[in-house]
């Protein structure tokens, strides 16, 4: 008995991280059952995901290529890597925030596929967001490329974090997404997810020095920040946060985590 405890939760948190690495990006592991289920039970997978993310997604950024370029592959590779479907949760709430109406009308305007004006100017500062962000680390990648790779590991571990962290104190508007993922986490499980988030600033200081803290602790309280906000937007909006509000968190959050991050590199 002793012993099958240890294995079978090293099973269900390696079951967990191919999950989060299946849902949250589109290599082709953990679409199974088994996976799905560990990983809507385990919060903390989501940002522990999240140092893998960053680091692919930066790559573009150490290229020997102008910065235009790859501010414009940076771009490519985010979605490239962790697909569209966030980025769905964004426009759904761009259309519902400019809606007329009560929760319910809001919460109709979510299930509507059709895109209109309030979610297209979304998506558009998104992107634009992403794209600057690019353009702003290109020539710190130029000077220093680990200090780079670092601002986009810590956002995106931050932006995950926050993610997972509304997931667990928030509640669901409805049946969907938002619910499966809320309905199995409570308030104790966003410890581990702020536990995993940690070691952001500890890997960093090889390469950054003692500025790590400060710029992981920037691209945190920029992460949290859009969290806290659509937490109270959506609770009072909505009534309660949702797939697509979940979705939305994890794109404001890193591109308020990377104009963080490089404030806090390039002013501090």
């Amino acid at each position: 008995m002793a012993l099958t405890r240890p294995v079978s939760a090293l099973r269900d948190a390696a079951d967990a991280l191919r999950g989060a690495l299946g849902f949250l990006t589109r290599i082709p592991v953990g679409r199974d059952e088994a996976a799905w289920e560990a990983f809507a039970r385990s919060p903390w997978s989501v940002p522990a995901v999240g140092y893998l993310v960053g680091a692919l997604v930066a790559l573009p950024l150490v290229a020997p290529v102008p910065a235009p370029t790859a501010a414009a592959g940076f771009v490519v590779i985010v979605y490239a890597l962790t697909g569209i479907t966030h980025l769905d949760g964004v426009a759904d709430l761009g259309d519902a925030a400019v809606v007329h109406g009560d929760a319910v009308a809001r919460r109709e305007v979510l299930k509507d596929s059709a895109l209109g004006v309030g979610g297209t100017v979304a998506l558009a500062l998104v992107v634009l967001g992403l794209a600057t962000a690019g353009l702003s680390l290109a020539p710190i990648a130029s000077a220093t490329p680990l200090v780079a790779v670092w601002i986009v590991v810590a956002a995106e571990v931050s932006a995950k974090a926050a993610t997972a962290t509304l997931a667990c104190v928030a509640d669901a508007a409805h049946e969907g997404l938002g619910s499966a993922l809320a309905d199995r986490s409570v308030l104790s499980d966003a410890l581990p997810v702020l536990a995993v988030t940690t070691p952001a600033a500890l890997l960093a200081w090889p390469a950054i020095g003692d500025r790590a803290g400060v710029l992981v602790a920037a691209a945190l309280t920029a992460a949290f920040g859009v969290a806290a906000a659509l937490h109270r937007w959506s609770a009072r909006r909505l009534g309660g946060i949702s797939g697509d509000v979940l979705g939305a968190t994890t794109e404001l959050a890193r591109v308020a985590a990377l104009h963080a991050g490089v404030i806090a590199w390039t002013r501090f």
